[in-house]
């Protein structure tokens, strides 16, 4: 995937891993960056274009991929912890939340972007994982079940969009220097690391991002029996 003269849009793009994927396409040579957010005010780097998309809204998601009818490479980035649902106790809000917006807000996107990307030559479609993805945590399982569940739409639109010659690529990361990591002290690695490690990936058309140690080890363990 080329990514110099390329159009990307990335959700979530005004903080965090969004707004690193946003500045590292520009610094890799994208001739256009639609950072597509809830609220185009917040969006602050006068590099990209702002475009405003709610994930959980179809109708928003529509709106953007007909606005935003030029992009080549779609990230789907935006993203949220739902950490205040609990395993045994209290409500099931913010697993709701999560499952709607990690996974739904996925998909709508997708589905809206994927007609664009396939007009426009094929292009790429990236979408923000977590080591989560594998590795069930009673601390936030609501989360980790959004990120298991976003993982297995991304192994079905790269089934689905290989025909288009779309590229569909998966990104894992562990803890990253993030507002939505700020709960723990663990070992991080920088937004910044994640966004060049993409970037990498589509320029040799790779399908999968591991980008830290603990990652890679969580994935070599799929394959070991679970755990008493």
């Amino acid at each position: 995937m080329e990514i110099k003269g390329s159009v990307a849009l990335v959700t979530g793009a005004n903080r965090g891993i969004g707004r690193a994927f946003a500045r590292a396409l520009i610094e890799h040579g994208a001739s256009k960056v639609y950072a597509a957010v809830r609220d185009p005010a917040s969006v602050s780097d006068e590099d990209v274009t702002a475009l405003r998309l709610d994930v959980t809204e179809p109708e928003e998601a529509a709106a953007a991929a007909s606005d935003a009818g030029d992009v080549t490479i779609v990230i789907n980035n935006a993203g949220v912890g739902g950490f205040g649902t609990k395993l045994l106790t209290g409500s099931f809000d913010g697993a709701r939340q999560a499952m709607e917006i990690n996974y739904f807000g996925t998909w709508a996107v997708s589905r809206a972007f994927a007609p664009v990307l396939a007009r426009n030559g094929g292009g790429a479609l990236v979408n923000m994982l977590s080591t989560a993805s594998w590795a069930s945590r009673p601390d936030y399982p609501g989360y980790a079940a959004s990120k298991a569940a976003q993982w297995s739409l991304t192994g079905a639109l790269r089934q689905g969009l290989r025909e288009q010659g779309t590229l569909v690529v998966g990104v894992h990361a562990g803890f990253v220097e993030t507002d939505l990591s700020s709960f723990t002290d663990a070992p991080k690695i920088s937004a910044a690391d994640v966004a060049e490690q993409t970037m990498e990936a589509l320029a040799n058309d790779r399908v999968e991002v591991l980008t830290d140690e603990r990652t890679r080890q969580v994935k070599h363990t799929l394959s070991q029996p679970p755990e008493r």
